[in-house]
């Protein structure tokens, strides 16, 4: 996992469309870099449809969402129709980005332990450096919580 106050890594991933996207691209912009475990899934797609539910105070306050999964770039095609998602979703089925982010790791559910993605969300300011780590994501509250966290920060 990535420190606060440290220098968010650059990555380069296809987005649902095949367009890449690179961290860099979005310099002088505050960003939401969220990490999330599947597509279309209920804890996902609450957390999904809670930034699209608040993409507009985003848009306005210029704070780029990106939501990143091993999934597929067919995968993310389906679920941003399917919900009508208009933020960026990347894909990284090679986890490369996911474990760079400190994102992937043993899991636990239903008594059964396996390796996966964490909710894990970051809150990088302009120049590129991690102002929050959000570890503990609640999926129906979080983007809001980011807003309210945002606000201390300009």
């Amino acid at each position: 996992m990535l420190a606060v106050d440290s220098k968010a890594p650059d990555f380069s991933l296809k987005d649902k469309d095949g367009k890449i996207h690179k961290l860099s691209d979005y310099e002088g912009k505050w960003k939401v870099v969220y990490f999330y475990p599947k597509d279309d899934t209920p804890g996902c797609t609450k957390e999904a449809c809670g930034f699209q539910d608040n993409y507009k105070i985003y848009k306005e306050k210029e704070i780029e969402v990106i939501g990143i999964s091993k999934d597929s770039v067919e995968s993310h095609t389906k679920f941003v129709k399917k919900y009508d998602l208009n933020f960026t979703l990347l894909a990284d089925p090679e986890k490369k980005v996911i474990q760079e982010y400190g994102a992937w790791g043993k899991k636990k559910f239903m008594g059964r332990e396996f390796d996966g993605v964490f909710r894990i969300s970051y809150l990088i300011d302009p120049d590129g450096i991690v102002k929050k780590v959000y570890e503990k994501v609640k999926s129906d509250v979080h983007a809001t919580e980011i807003l309210e966290d945002w606000k201390s920060f300009v």
